[in-house]
């Protein structure tokens, strides 16, 4: 008889609708095969860990070693799922293996589902390109007759993808659902540090994306400047190097992608412009840029209503630590590794440089916040546009943008934001110059504005938007009401 899993993880934080899905896969009957794949840290384990851990489970977790040494540990993990001797042989090869494991499935009792977790299956099928073949054997020849459930887990996004989403895939309709794994939004992000103010956590946001790993190495009894100085500038710090040792384990030209991001993160946002400065083929740079897009690192922008082709289009960092780690700790390593990392970390947790970066940042949490609004129905209309969107004022004859955009072209609605995360400025010429901008948007007929603010507006501003119904005024109080609902 298996064992019950007792794995222990991480904290357990968001991810109820991942959870909820896995569950309803699990009391489906017959065989079933989920895919679950996403970039590294992101918490795939995490929540595989968190299904599984009241379920009879055989959990295999590949490493980057050779097949022999994997399928020793493969055989480890099995004998110790079916109580078996751990002194048995290893088995001689993975169609020996998964023989098998289909012969003890055949002999448990049918009352609950076996789970069978094979993690990093990059890993192992990489080392032997015959395992997916084998794998689709052992499926249609053995385990599609049962009610196990069968989980294939990778970090490597493309060759999940390809190796075993794609359509020449020897395991290509076998699964019967997959699952991407993105980083955290601000809010569940903010659910990692319980306690933190609205003001601290969109500074760590900012900083720390919306990877679990890198929110959990956050140390809560201690300040903000001293976790960026411990984990970011120090060289014995965790995150003193992840960016590269990211490129490192998931790209082949490390070197090239970290000049590209490097480019990016200095504000260089067309090929053209980023080539030149990483030093890259302009006629290459392209294929670069859209792995790095991937692997959620970086994106392309549009202005929204323009399309994805627009001439307006541009590349930047995504992921928040990225885009910190290129703006504040990059410039530094030398610096870092002479030991006076300290006097930079002064630099980069404190006065104008960071909080024009987070007052950057604030916009993409305050869009996070209108596409929950819109999910949840609290917003005036069903969006199905969010976005943000810069072009010319014909009128003032000068490049301008608006931060937040959120539309609805079939009922032409839409509704426009201003993100300011001074703690001071006009709050009435910034509404006005709000309201001028969402003309340069042409076909709606009901406009919304939105106002962001780090703080509370005056008394003025909040009597004008009550007497108002096309006005809303968001805090960062309201930004954060979703952590206790």
């Amino acid at each position: 008889m298996l064992e019950k899993n007792d794995r222990k993880g991480t904290m357990f934080v968001a991810r109820e609708g991942e959870l909820t899905a896995l569950e309803r896969m699990y009391k489906r009957d017959g065989f079933q095969m989920a895919v679950i794949y996403g970039r590294r840290r992101v918490g795939k384990t995490t929540l595989i860990d968190e299904f599984v851990k009241d379920k009879r489970v055989l959990y295999f977790t590949a490493q980057q070693k050779t097949s022999h040494q994997n399928l020793e540990l493969l055989s480890a993990a099995t004998y110790a799922a079916f109580s078996l001797p751990a002194t048995l042989p290893a088995f001689a090869s993975w169609n020996d293996a998964l023989r098998f494991v289909v012969e003890r499935v055949g002999k448990e009792p049918p009352d609950t589902p076996l789970v069978i977790v094979f993690d990093e299956f990059p890993y192992a099928a990489e080392a032997n390109p015959s395992l997916p073949s084998a794998l689709q054997t052992t499926i249609d020849h053995g385990l599609k007759q049962t009610d196990t459930k069968l989980i294939l887990c990778g970090s490597n996004e493309g060759f999940m993808e390809s190796r075993v989403l794609g359509s020449k895939s020897p395991l290509y309709g076998r699964r019967t659902m997959q699952m991407r794994l993105n980083p955290f939004d601000y809010l569940d992000a903010a659910r990692m540090l319980p306690g933190v103010p609205p003001e601290e956590l969109v500074i760590y946001y900012a900083t720390f994306g919306g990877t679990p790993y890198y929110l959990s190495q956050v140390d809560l009894s201690r300040t903000y400047e001293e976790n960026v100085r411990e984990l970011f500038f120090d060289r014995l710090g965790l995150l003193y190097e992840e960016p590269l040792m990211l490129l490192r384990q998931e790209l082949h030209e490390p070197a090239r992608y970290n000049s590209i991001l490097d480019a990016v993160g200095s504000g260089n946002s067309t090929p053209s412009r980023i080539a030149k400065r990483a030093g890259v083929n302009p006629n290459s740079v392209g294929k670069y840029l859209k792995t790095l897009s991937v692997l959620g690192i970086i994106e392309k922008v549009s202005p929204l209503g323009n399309g994805p082709t627009s001439k307006n289009s541009a590349y930047r960092l995504k992921d928040p630590l990225f885009a910190y780690w290129y703006r504040f700790v990059s410039r530094y390593l030398g610096t870092i590794e002479k030991g006076a990392g300290a006097a930079a970390s002064a630099y980069a947790s404190s006065g104008q440089a960071l909080s024009t970066y987070v007052g950057k940042q604030f916009k993409d949490v305050c869009l996070q916040w209108v596409q929950r609004e819109s999910i949840a129905g609290r917003l005036p209309f069903s969006a199905l546009e969010f976005g943000q969107w810069w072009g010319t004022d014909p009128d003032a004859h000068e490049e301008t943008d608006i931060d937040i955009v959120a539309m609805n072209r079939v009922e032409r609605e839409l509704l426009v934001g201003e993100c300011r995360w001074r703690n001071s400025f006009n709050e009435t010429a910034a509404i006005k110059t709000l309201e001028h901008r969402s003309t340069l948007l042409k076909g709606f007929s009901r406009r919304h504005f939105v106002l962001f603010t780090k703080r509370e507006t005056s008394a003025a501003t909040r009597r004008a938007a009550a007497d108002r119904a096309d006005l809303c005024l968001v805090t960062l109080d309201e930004l954060y009401a979703g952590l206790n609902p």
